[in-house]
């Protein structure tokens, strides 16, 4: 085993899914703050709670104590990045961002959809 995997996890912000979700809600931010601003009540505002809610549910999740409720949380953080990448393609299709930019949050968007996926499959294994 190396180093890393030898880490104690000792804090939500130590999970690999909070990190890349961590990473998303920036990107959420920095890419809302160019949109009209007559979107701010509208889809920046959907977009930016989605974002937060995926990292709050991963941290919320992880003070829980039993499987079942961890993946209660986990699995609605997961439904938070399918909400949010419908947000983006209605984003880039009303053309707020471009292809590349697009292209890029949406691939984070994945990786943090299947870490979240691994972290609930990690749970079931400890907590069960």
């Amino acid at each position: 085993m190396n180093q890393e995997s030898e880490k104690k996890i000792k804090s939500f912000t130590d999970l690999d899914a909070w990190k890349e979700g961590h990473k998303l809600v920036l990107f959420i931010y920095e890419i809302t703050n160019g949109f009209p601003k007559d979107e701010v009540y509208g889809l920046v505002s959907q977009m930016r709670r989605c974002a937060v809610s995926i990292t709050s549910n991963i941290a919320e999740g992880f003070s829980r104590q039993s499987y079942r409720e961890k993946a209660q949380f986990y699995s609605t953080s997961q439904g938070s990045v399918t909400e949010l990448q419908n947000q983006l393609l209605i984003a880039k299709d009303v053309g707020y961002m471009n292809q590349g930019v697009f292209h890029n949050i949406a691939n984070q968007s994945v990786k943090v959809h299947k870490i979240i996926n691994g972290l609930i499959k990690t749970s079931r294994i400890h907590y069960s």
